[in-house]
């Protein structure tokens, strides 16, 4: 038998049960109730209250605000036995049935999630993940959970609020949004910042009650022609002032740069309609506009493009008395219901439920797959941790095909984010694409109502680099998915490449041998060596027949890379890129580290498999043995006219460190046609000097004018054009 307190809140649970569930199992939750009160018995809060009370409340929230069903409700009443008491998975199964165990399993609490361990929080995800698609009452009785938490957080210290306070803002709220519970959003939202900023907090929170009666007075005057109005359209509706919430003015505050007071939409109101025909609101839209000025640019329509949590609703913005803005949302019943409720309200017409976002069910589908499949366990944990928060936390934006269907990406998506999101394949063979009718890059951020067309090309492989700005966790799984089997495959090519040329050469080689001949050559792994093998930047037969010479100073050769690299970049931009047949070459395209082409080169471009176009000079040896094998893949690409413009070389020069040496290179270069110097690099090496002398040339015959007059001076060892070749 219940204590009289226990027996109290028995009977209030279940008068709730009976004004919002109708039929119900009350033996059910009769049972649920006794045996948690059991398996807490000797269970405190940090409150000093009894455990149990923690499970009651849950059961409550879930009886009152997301009313479900009888198993719902016993569940939250069980949610923590498995966590906090000796109850095992089995006992509960063999006490209630595999449904409930299922659910309590499933609401086991999520611990750690913003304290960087990521390898549980993947395990805790995909629990909560998985099991929200086998009965989505695992995370509804999970928001109870956390809400009824964030209620009672003043007893803990201040560092666990803050903690609990950040987890509830980072994971609980956007999840919430995201399956449309806004009622239990705005509450933790404004619990999290109550915990969060307590003074802007408390600031918000008196200014709102000061200006509580004003308010109040100001809606019942805005309302009042607009009631007159719907009565006479006999129109059967409920209109109240909806309140603002405290986070949701303070984050206005922030993003709009403004005071309390030029917040205008802390006055709103919402019309809620007693009928099915969604053309209703539309005929109310039309009467407020009668009454009040609307604001142009603040009319959202979420009937017509409803979002992806399923809110549908109008919203506009008006002039009220007195020159006020005033916010008006108008829903039908049924519209309300979502909106507050969000999936719980589809509990209502659906006997099962699985979420209507098609976004959500494949996000899903993918985490089962990788953690049915994935070998490697910790990279697992990764992909679902990076996907989880990529689904989270991003706005959407609402682009369309160029026969006008409507897709719906998260705000920052890119045109190869839209092209896997029509299909994979035109996903990976997106070469290009045209936004409102002219063509971008392909890292380009959409925007709503961008018109999108996906450029394709049979020959076109996804690109290591798309993986940096996409934003989809589908582009991304895709894209690394590509990458990791070209990679094996060139890995194995690689091998057989190697085996075959030790045969050829009649050389025995063991790994360890070869291993160190690969670090020598500046590799991490054979791995790597093997994709060179295979990706034609190494001659395996040269490699393995080549003596090495003695090394150059480590120190000299790093630096003239770099130095090389800056000079080559720089040269690149200043000259405008890579033409092809006149245009500018707008395809992904890249410049060949064997020969490192620059301004003045004769060039071609190789188009290859997942890079793009690459740029290798016309002399260059590793595009001989190309064109000999892939003849079709070659282009002829150039570099924009120079005729009558500058452009800019580098001459690398080495000589006698000698007294006045810099001033005759720099007065010999000036005096040849008017020659302009953009840098100079020189360094000194016991009585030698090195170094390059960046300049503008008009041509390659001013540019060997310059080198041959240069050779002339005392002194001076070699001058040649700065280059550097694989």
């Amino acid at each position: 038998m219940f204590s009289t307190r226990y027996q109290r809140m028995y009977n209030n649970l279940i008068e709730v049960c009976k004004r919002n569930l109708g039929n119900f199992n009350e033996n059910l939750i009769r049972k649920a109730f006794d045996f948690a009160l059991e398996a807490h018995k000797n269970d405190l809060r940090a409150s000093g209250e009894p455990y149990f009370d923690h499970p009651y409340e849950v059961a409550l929230i879930i009886a009152k605000e997301i009313p479900l069903d009888d198993i719902s409700i016993a569940s939250a009443l069980l949610h923590d036995v498995l966590e906090d008491t000796e109850i095992t998975y089995e006992t509960l199964v063999n006490h209630f049935d595999k449904t409930i165990a299922e659910i309590v399993d499933g609401v086991t609490k999520i611990g750690g999630v913003i304290r960087d361990h990521d390898a549980s929080q993947a395990e805790n995800y995909r629990k909560l993940l998985l099991s929200m698609v086998k009965d989505i009452r695992v995370i509804l009785v999970k928001f109870a959970d956390r809400l009824h938490n964030m209620r009672t957080l003043e007893f803990l210290s201040r560092d666990k609020q803050i903690r609990i306070a950040k987890e509830t803002m980072q994971i609980y709220v956007p999840f919430a949004h995201r399956f449309g519970l806004a009622q239990i959003r705005w509450e933790l939202e404004d619990l999290a910042f109550k915990y969060l900023d307590p003074d802007a907090y408390e600031d918000i929170r008196k200014k709102l009650k000061a200006t509580r009666r004003e308010r109040e007075a100001y809606i019942k005057k805005t309302i009042a022609p607009i009631k007159q109005k719907l009565d006479e359209e006999g129109l059967k509706y409920e209109i109240e002032g909806r309140p603002k919430h405290f986070y949701s003015i303070y984050r206005k505050i922030v993003n709009r740069g403004k005071s309390f007071e030029e917040i205008y939409d802390l006055f709103a109101i919402r019309i809620i309609l007693d009928t099915e025909n969604i053309y209703e609101c539309y005929n109310v839209l039309g009467i407020i506009t009668q009454i009040y000025r609307p604001v142009p640019d603040r009319l959202h329509d979420y009937i017509a493009i409803p979002k992806s949590n399923g809110y549908q609703s109008l919203h506009t913005t008006v002039v009220g008395p007195e020159g006020k803005m005033v916010e008006i949302q108008i829903r039908t019943r049924r519209m309300h219901e979502v909106a507050e409720r969000g999936v719980a309200a589809h509990w209502k017409y659906k006997a099962s439920y699985k979420p209507s976002n098609k976004e959500i069910e494949e996000w899903v589908d993918w985490i089962r797959d990788i953690f049915e499949n994935v070998s490697n366990r910790d990279e697992a944990n990764r992909d679902i941790i990076e996907s989880f928060k990529l689904n989270l936390y991003q706005d959407e934006i609402y682009v369309f095909t160029p026969k006008g269907d409507l897709k719906v990406l998260p705000k920052g998506a890119t045109p190869v984010d839209f092209a896997f999101q029509i299909h994979t394949k035109v996903g990976f063979h997106c070469i290009g694409a045209k936004v409102n009718g002219k063509i971008v890059p392909l890292d380009t951020k959409l925007n709503s109502g961008d018109q999108v067309e996906i450029l394709t090309s049979k020959n076109q492989t996804p690109n290591k680099s798309w993986e940096k700005f996409v934003v989809t966790s589908k582009a991304k799984q895709e894209i690394r998915k590509w990458i990791k089997q070209e990679e094996n495959k060139k890995v194995e090519e690689g091998k057989n490449l190697v085996s075959k040329a030790l045969k050829k050469l009649k050389i025995h080689i063991n790994n360890d041998d070869l291993l160190k001949l690969v670090h020598r050559a500046k590799f991490d792994n054979l791995n790597e060596f093997y994709k060179a093998v295979a990706s034609g930047s190494i001659d395996i037969e040269e490699f393995l027949t080549h003596k090495p010479e003695p090394e150059k100073s480590p120190v000299v050769t790093e630096l003239e890379k770099n130095e090389f690299e800056k000079f080559a970049s720089t040269a690149r931009e200043q000259i405008g890129g890579v033409l092809i047949a006149g245009d500018k070459l707008d395809v992904l395209h890249n410049y060949a580290k064997c020969c490192n082409p620059i301004p003045g080169d004769e060039i071609l471009g190789f188009v290859t498999r997942g890079e793009g176009v690459k740029i290798h000079r016309k002399n260059c040896k590793n595009l001989e043995r190309l064109m000999s094998i892939h003849q079709g893949r070659i282009i002829d690409v150039s570099w924009p006219n120079t005729d009558g413009n500058y452009f800019i070389v580098a001459i690398k020069i080495v000589g006698e460190d000698r007294p006045g040496m810099l001033n005759d290179i720099s007065q010999t270069i000036v005096n040849t046609q008017n020659t302009n110097i953009k840098s100079v690099n020189l360094q000194t090496h016991h009585s030698i000097f090195y170094g390059t002398v960046s300049i503008n040339v008009k041509n390659l015959e001013h540019l060997n004018r310059i080198i041959e007059k240069l050779k002339k001076i005392p002194g001076i060892e070699t001058v040649e054009r700065f280059e550097i070749t694989n």
